[in-house]
């Protein structure tokens, strides 16, 4: 099950360490850093249903958001 209650214990330091590690990067690496970053926290998380709920709720609201259709190779 997804977690939504807060439950970074210093959000500020966390989100300066974000932007820092943003720092001076193109949009490309930018990307690339988030790309990475996702990934090892996926690998932190482990459950595939709560990463399955966590890209569904990371995708609500925004613009041509509509859930994707499923490929047929994958439950």
């Amino acid at each position: 099950m997804l977690n939504l209650d807060a439950g970074i214990s210093a959000p500020d330091e966390f989100y300066a360490a974000l932007i820092d590690a943003h720092r001076g990067l193109t949009m490309a690496e930018s990307a690339r850093v988030n790309a990475r970053l996702i990934l090892l926290l996926a690998n932190q998380i482990g459950d595939v249903a709560v990463l399955r709920a966590a890209l569904l709720r990371a995708r609500d609201g925004v613009a041509g958001s509509a859930a994707p259709e499923r490929r047929p190779d994958t439950p």
